[in-house]
């Protein structure tokens, strides 16, 4: 059995289909994605509803789900791409994808390769990781470069090979793989640059080119004041902390 996993979809819904067509897969594969469904992009929930509903898929939480979450409890208020996203929307739709946000693992440990959306404390098991830094949050990103002389995926010594999401590394939409032990592979499709997956066992990147600038259409069209789309988004601060 083949498993596809696929980076940040952002709302990519029409290339999240055509990287599905790439890869091929038999009725008995599987399919997991590594969080950030929604926001940004022009149709968050049907990328939902595939993962809530194909008998053969999953996805971890991304920080983009926790976020919605929080401003369900009134912990922060809703930055511009989620306020896109609740729009795209029905009321009970809303609600639904809310409640299966929370159902959603920060980690999934395959037997070839260990799945997060964010980052990982090279100096911790798994067990001891927090939630925050599998997530990606800003102040665990803040932590890691704090207390490592060297970006957190280039330390990565775990048993078997890491693969996440969270940020276009590369800058360039290209996936980043360091030593054929870490695979990132994020890369800003919600931007303009690529959507990508990985072929499991036989670790097989695909990729295919994004229709469009969602994101940057998106602010232009609804005017989403303060939130002008940074010149490179791979690791901008403003485009990690929306």
């Amino acid at each position: 059995m083949k498993r596809l996993i696929v980076g940040d979809i952002h709302g990519c819904f029409d290339e999240f289909q055509r990287l599905l067509d790439q890869a091929g897969l038999a009725d008995d594969d599987g399919i997991i994605a590594l969080g950030d469904l929604v926001d940004r992009g022009p149709d968050s929930p049907r990328v939902v509803d595939f993962f809530r509903n194909h008998p053969r898929a999953r996805s971890l939480m991304g920080n983009h789900e926790w976020k919605h979450l929080l401003v369900r409890r009134g912990q922060m208020d809703p930055a511009p791409s989620q306020e896109l996203a609740r729009h795209q929307f029905t009321t009970e739709g809303y609600a639904d994808a809310l409640r299966w946000f929370e159902t959603l693992p920060p980690s999934i440990a395959l037997p070839e390769a260990l799945l997060i959306h964010g980052c990982l404390d090279p100096a911790k098991p798994l067990a001891e990781q927090r939630p925050e830094t599998l997530l990606g949050t800003l102040s665990a990103e803040g932590y890691l470069r704090r207390h490592y002389p060297q970006p957190w995926y280039e330390l990565y010594e775990g048993p078997t090979p890491l693969v996440a999401g969270h940020h276009d590394y590369s800058r360039a939409g290209r996936p980043l793989v360091i030593r054929d032990r870490v695979f990132l592979i994020d890369t800003g499709c919600c931007y303009g640059r690529a959507l990508t997956g990985l072929l499991l066992p036989d670790f097989r990147l695909l990729s295919v080119p994004s229709r469009r600038n969602y994101w940057g259409l998106a602010v232009q069209r609804h005017g989403l004041k303060g939130k002008r789309p940074p010149a490179d988004p791979g690791i901008d601060p403003a485009s990690a902390g929306e």
